[in-house]
């Protein structure tokens, strides 16, 4: 949806709105840091995040991909940064294909800060001033894309005239922007004045204010100097005897904040855009501070991320495998026309996409050979399952299946989880039994407050035909446990028949919701991944032949991926049974 609609939408219903900004970091693990931090933000409903465009457009692939995964896959409306700094048409031109193919409907266009130590100059086939890529965005795609642009309250550092500075700034709202974001200031009575001055001559889109908290002293002293942000005297005197004190100027920069946000809402801006560094802390206790988010709010409307792309505003409900790799679930689903509501049922696409690289990249698409913290040198069996019980225990931070650290429900189960992994049953993915917690719950809760959450005790692993030969018997025997088998031939076996809701939400005034379930077709397409990331992301590693790849290969094409469901929510014990099936016997594989 265009944030300009979205905007309209608030100010006509008196809504006071606001939004994020990040910018790509340097390094793989920052970058799964930064999606993690986009889950717990968007909790607190902001209209839109936007992502930056590296100087001389040296971040430019990954922006791309972080507003990707901001928009599909953490479901946030999200405006990407495009700058005209080192790109010449055709790179401008794959670049907004390549948000279009995205869903991304928003654009900021910028002409861009050259990289440090250079000075700004056109290229041969580009453009030089933004106005021109807020033409070349509408000439190509007419009202396709919603354009916002940036406002200087102080003036462009390179201006050598204000009123020239403001007129530029009306030719790019006449060329097409719909929106403006200003740069940041803490002189919040010189924005005023500015704001009036951009409404006398003609400006009457949305303005929105750049705020950025204060974090350190010395942070703060560095973007003032480049962005030559004027620094009221009060401000300074503030900062001067607790400058040494990281806590108290943080401390400080929260209430400076809050006082700024509430003079510029009570002047009538319509919203507020945070520049959040990439951090949370800070813009969580200003919208708190300005009531702006509730103890309520923080609760997730579902088990995972809904995406911000409009065929997909619907979903309600997916297979539980795709857990902890939700990117490859929407990618492979993307060319579905309609995505289940309600019960998964038989309206379900029949088809999820072939699996490709792609796919078995990580969160974030990073190249497939980087190695991971689990190829370890291994002598047997019982060193790959060393290796998932670190994993379990916190000793390694991940997994191919698994890019993040144990979640917290699974923390809950850890000590079980560990024990079952060292025995030979190699888990990628669990829940624990929940019987009526409440929603607001911090760990299980979803849905928002006032209803109930139920989920089965549900494990997924891989393991050896014969620990499988004696779950497969176990479990006929249960009436409360249900599985499914298969490994990478495809040869399957089950006990169970149809589709069975794993987590599922009671609320006042609505029907029972099961957004998470075991599906027996999406599972044995799943296989075909799980047993692939065996070997693209950590066979692989090692050389054909050496003793580490041996052990590897003869796991991938003897064991079976196995899921069970203790359908007893109430007083089941899911995990102890692998502890009555092992004990009397020699536990290697």
């Amino acid at each position: 949806m265009k944030i300009i609609d979205k905007i309209k939408e608030k100010i006509e219903n008196e809504q006071v709105f606001f939004s994020f900004e990040y910018f790509p970091p340097k390094t793989a693990e920052g970058v799964n840091n930064l999606y993690e931090r986009f889950q717990r933000m968007l909790l607190f409903e902001p209209l839109f995040v936007d992502v930056t465009w590296g100087a001389g457009g040296s971040t430019s692939e990954l922006t791309a991909q972080i507003c990707e995964t901001s928009q599909t896959f953490c479901g946030l409306e999200t405006m990407m940064h495009l700058t005209c700094t080192n790109m010449p048409q055709e790179n401008i031109y794959s670049a907004l294909e390549k948000a279009k193919s995205c869903g991304i409907q928003n654009i900021l266009a910028l002409r861009g800060d050259p990289p440090r130590g250079e000075e700004w100059r056109p290229i041969e086939g580009g453009f030089s001033h933004g106005v021109d890529l807020v033409k070349y965005i509408r000439k190509t795609y007419g009202n396709e894309f919603g354009i916002a642009v940036a406002g200087y309250p102080e003036g462009h550092s390179d201006a050598v005239d204000k009123e020239l500075d403001l007129k530029y700034l009306k030719e790019k709202v006449d060329a097409g922007a719909d929106i403006i974001i200003t740069q940041l200031f803490y002189d919040v009575d010189l924005f005023i004045e500015w704001v009036a001055k951009c409404r006398k001559i003609g400006i009457t889109c949305p303005i929105l204010p750049g705020i950025m908290p204060i974090h350190t002293y010395a942070g703060f002293v560095r973007m003032t100097t480049l962005s030559k942000t004027h620094v009221p005297t009060e401000i300074s005197e503030a900062l001067e005897p607790i400058k040494d004190n990281d806590e108290e100027v943080k401390k400080y920069g929260i209430k400076l904040c809050i006082e700024m946000c509430r003079k510029l809402l009570d002047a009538g801006v319509p919203g507020l855009h945070f520049y959040t560094l990439n951090l949370e802390r800070s813009v969580k206790k200003v919208l708190k501070g300005l009531s702006l988010i509730s103890k309520e709010q923080m609760a997730r409307q579902l088990p995972w991320n809904q995406c911000a792309t409009s065929g997909r505003l619907k979903e309600e409900v997916r297979p539980i495998f795709w857990k902890h790799r939700p990117r490859s679930y929407i990618s492979r689903t993307g060319s579905w026309d309609e995505f289940p509501n309600g019960r998964w049922g038989d309206s379900r696409s029949p088809a999820f996409g072939d699996l490709t690289d792609y796919h078995l990249a990580g969160k974030t698409g990073q190249n497939l050979k980087v190695k991971g913290p689990y190829c370890v040198p291994l002598h047997d069996a019982h060193d790959v399952f060393q290796v998932f019980a670190d994993y379990v225990s916190g000793n390694i931070k991940q997994l191919p299946w698994n890019e993040t650290p144990l979640s917290p429900e699974s923390n809950l189960i850890k000590e079980q989880l560990v024990q079952i992994n060292k025995l030979g049953f190699l888990t990628i993915n669990s829940q624990p039994a929940i019987n009526g917690v409440s929603s607001s719950d911090k760990i299980h809760g979803w849905g928002g407050k006032g209803g109930y959450i139920y989920q089965k005790a549900y494990v997924e692993f891989f393991t050896s035909p014969e620990n499988l030969e004696l779950i497969v018997e176990f479990c006929n025997k249960s009436s409360r446990l249900t599985y499914h088998a298969i490994n990478l031939k495809g040869h399957a076996l089950t006990n169970t028949k149809g589709t069975n809701a794993v987590t599922w939400g009671v609320f006042p005034g609505k029907e029972i919701i099961q957004p998470t379930v075991v599906d027996a077709e999406s599972f044995v397409v799943w296989k075909d991944e799980a047993f692939a990331l065996w070997k693209s992301r950590w066979a692989n590693e090692y050389a054909e032949g050496t003793e580490s790849r041996t052990v590897l290969d003869n796991v991938i094409n003897s064991y079976y991926l196995v899921n069970i469901v203790d359908n007893n929510f109430v007083d089941g014990d899911l995990f102890q049974i692998f502890v009555q099936l092992t004990t009397p016997r020699d536990t290697a594989a």
